[in-house]
């Protein structure tokens, strides 16, 4: 596929070459697998039932948050998002390609988990279910059902940031807080916790600003000028953040596409910041 000038081109797959990698007629005559992939359809239920890619299997964790990133509760959060991964079939034994309508949260959000638990291999469908039809790939109803495997994860701490991480860091030169939520929530217009506003200091680039008009990622000039001009550098560490951590995870694609490694994904996000009135907000005007 185009690399679109990506540092980290690999972490991203064209549909037709997701095709040829699950052996689709009419494909990629080598596909860039080492292996046959998993795909992981990320989107709701009803979604998926209505048609999907062949052999994906489905797997939305929309509704699992964290709000208290405390070791203890943090420990038990990601104890529970790795068992599921287990019980859908997912391992470092094989590829993972996850994936949405387009581009977008859901697929990015899993994609982080991956790479936190220390996934080798895993990539996002670049303009998910929506580019998958474009390019005219067959769609089946039949649902595969995966079979439970063990996987002894390797955690990345580093991918993962708790609100201890964060307040250590706010007066810190080489560390940023990227906010990649609407404007409205990062002026404190809209509260979606018991206070609105904005981790003190934190830089605001929309999530969304992410994705082309079909769905895709934007070409690596157009987001690395997006980032360097908000002073989102790639020497600095990078802390994203939202409400749930569902866009901060997009950007947290973006930026490791990009070529930053020094990127982590604050998992409380918004909602446990703005919770704790212990914690510094800023209204932005």
């Amino acid at each position: 596929m185009d690399s679109k000038g990506f540092d980290r081109p690999e972490l991203l797959v064209a549909p037709r070459a997701l095709a040829g990698g699950i052996g689709l007629t009419g494909s990629l005559p080598s596909p860039p697998f080492a292996a046959p992939p998993i795909v992981v359809d990320t989107r709701p239920a009803e979604s998926f039932a209505q048609g999907h890619i062949p052999g994906a299997i489905h797997l939305d964790l929309w509704g699992f948050s964290l709000i208290d990133t405390d070791e203890a509760p943090r420990a038990a959060f990601l104890w529970m998002i790795h068992h599921v991964l287990e019980q859908r079939g997912i391992s470092d034994a094989r590829p993972v390609v996850v994936y949405d309508d387009t581009t977008g949260m859901r697929a990015a959000r899993v994609f982080w988990f991956l790479e936190y638990f220390g996934h080798p291999d895993a990539r996002v469908l670049d303009g998910g279910f929506e580019a998958w039809l474009d390019a005219k790939l067959a769609v089946t109803r039949d649902a595969s059902v995966p079979k439970p495997v063990a996987w002894q994860a390797s955690p990345v701490e580093r991918r993962a940031a708790s609100r201890h991480d964060v307040a250590l860091r706010l007066e810190s030169p080489g560390a940023v807080m990227l906010d990649t939520r609407s404007d409205d929530e990062y002026t404190g217009r809209v509260a979606r916790a018991k206070r609105g506003g904005a981790i003190p200091g934190a830089i605001h680039v929309e999530w969304s600003r992410n994705l082309a008009d079909d769905g895709s990622m934007r070409p690596a000039d157009e987001l690395r000028r997006m980032y360097e001009e908000a002073g989102v550098t790639p020497g600095k560490e990078v802390i994203t953040y939202c409400q749930g951590g569902y866009r901060a995870a997009h950007a947290y694609l973006a930026l490791r596409l990009l070529g930053y490694d020094n990127v982590r994904n604050y998992l409380g996000s918004w909602k446990e910041w703005g919770d704790r009135e212990e914690l510094p907000v800023e209204i932005k005007n």
